[in-house]
């Protein structure tokens, strides 16, 4: 098979993939390994809100960790190695909001998983309502010891779909976060990258809204972008409103034309992350379709090639 025309491609992707920017950046395969800190929401009884969005778990907080994070990271290294062959990994603060914490606490977290053995770069999801000058300050000593990707959790640019699902936090109020990380981002040499999440199918959001989103993400100008596709996850208030009939989630013929239209709009340099979100198998409830990411990912890089599109193309 020919390779894609694609600039950042050395297979036939029509997209940035992360493999390709790590294999690029680090000069090999880095495996994520998620990490949950336990460090709550403030969206979830934390002053922003209560019982955090519609689509996420849980009650007032988070649940504490069964182990610590060197344990949880142990287990996950030990996986990742069974997969693959890796030059490193990356530490992932995934769960909850990583930055919702007193910055000592924050800067000693941080340290514990920049020391993990055979950490290349320490990815850091939270929510761009907590990044607050002293945090940002924290976020910068920790770039000096090891490279940072700090993920925020856009969604949507839309305030009557953020006000609908119980975001917490209006896209205005998003854009203040971003733009102070944006700053810290740009003087830090590259050792600080910033990530966004999108996700698609939000209740009430139509195609066109989707790409705006896209189109939202492309002006703001991260370094890596993560597609989503909305799940319904058992004890949710989405869950309810699926078994109503109230919530119908997308099928995998839709979202996949969303999401190869979506990276039309975002600009190649872009990394694309992933193309469609992960969940548990003992509490997904809908799409099933979301299980099978391998065929999912071919199914975009089908509707790319027989239209002629690559990342970029339509911006």
């Amino acid at each position: 098979m020919p390779l894609s025309p694609f600039p950042y491609s050395d297979t036939n992707k029509r997209y940035h993939t992360f493999d390709y920017f790590v294999r690029h950046a680090f000069g090999g395969k880095l495996a994520r390994v998620a990490l949950d800190a336990g460090l709550g929401c403030p969206n979830r009884a934390g002053g922003r809100g209560a019982g955090g969005c519609v689509f996420c778990r849980g009650g007032s907080g988070a649940a504490l960790p069964t182990a610590s994070v060197e344990a949880q990271y142990e287990a996950g290294l030990a996986a990742a190695r069974r997969k693959w062959e890796i030059a490193g990994t990356i530490p992932y603060l995934q769960s909850y909001t990583n930055t919702y914490a007193a910055p000592d606490v924050l800067a000693a977290l941080y340290a514990r998983c920049a020391s993990l053995p055979g950490a290349r770069m320490l990815a850091i999801g939270t929510r761009a309502d907590c990044l607050s000058p002293a945090v940002l300050e924290v976020l910068c000593r920790t770039a000096e010891r090891i490279p940072l990707l700090v993920e925020l959790g856009m969604q949507t640019a839309c305030e009557e779909t953020l006000r609908r699902i119980g975001r917490g936090c209006t896209h205005a109020e998003f854009l203040t976060g971003y733009n102070r990380l944006r700053r810290i981002a740009d003087a830090s040499g590259g050792r600080i990258r910033v990530g966004l999440h999108l996700l698609n199918f939000l209740p009430g959001e139509d195609a066109a809204q989707m790409l705006r989103n896209a189109e939202e993400a492309a002006r703001l100008g991260p370094e890596l972008v993560k597609l989503h596709a909305m799940c319904v996850l058992e004890g949710t208030p989405l869950a309810e409103a699926w078994r109503r009939g109230e919530y119908v989630p997308p099928d995998a013929d839709d979202a996949a034309q969303i999401a190869a239209a979506q990276l039309t709009r975002l600009p190649g340099e872009i990394v694309i992350d992933r193309l469609a979100a992960d969940a548990p198998r003992s509490i997904l409830l809908a799409p099933a379709w979301v299980r099978a990411k391998r065929a999912f990912a071919d199914a975009v890089d089908q509707l790319l090639a027989a239209r002629g599109w690559m990342q970029g193309c339509h911006q």
